[in-house]
């Protein structure tokens, strides 16, 4: 079943291109990084991996052993710059994760293959 949807794909696409072009405000950059979190979700359904961009938001995602108490076993962690760099293709995986910029636990939590996000990408 799909994450249900918060965020007006129109406006969640507008708030992305914004932060690409350097124009957004807090609130753009907000609802850019909660779109991609959406787009996460839809990409790679599921429950075993928690995404976290605080403060901006969070989601489960990822096929596996569904969590539901507690910390989860497979857990992403990163800043709302880094998110969004990721998520529209300006830096990779790897690269966030050298750096630190990436908390990543749980040998679920390797978002390699799902990043960048399609609807994310420049145009």
């Amino acid at each position: 079943m799909p994450a249900r949807r918060r965020t007006d794909p129109a406006a969640g696409r507008a708030a992305v291109a914004e932060w690409l072009a350097g124009t957004a405000d807090r609130r753009s950059t907000t609802t850019a990084v909660r779109f991609t979190l959406e787009e996460l979700a839809d990409v790679a359904p599921g429950n075993a991996v928690e995404v976290r961009v605080p403060p901006a938001g969070a989601v489960q995602a990822v096929q596996g052993p569904r969590h539901t108490r507690g910390t989860p076993p497979n857990v992403v962690e990163t800043d709302v710059q880094t998110w969004l760099a990721l998520a529209t293709g300006r830096q990779t995986w790897v690269e966030a994760v050298a750096s630190g910029r990436v908390h990543a636990s749980g040998e679920r939590a390797d978002l390699t293959g799902m990043l960048p996000l399609q609807a994310a990408r420049p145009r």
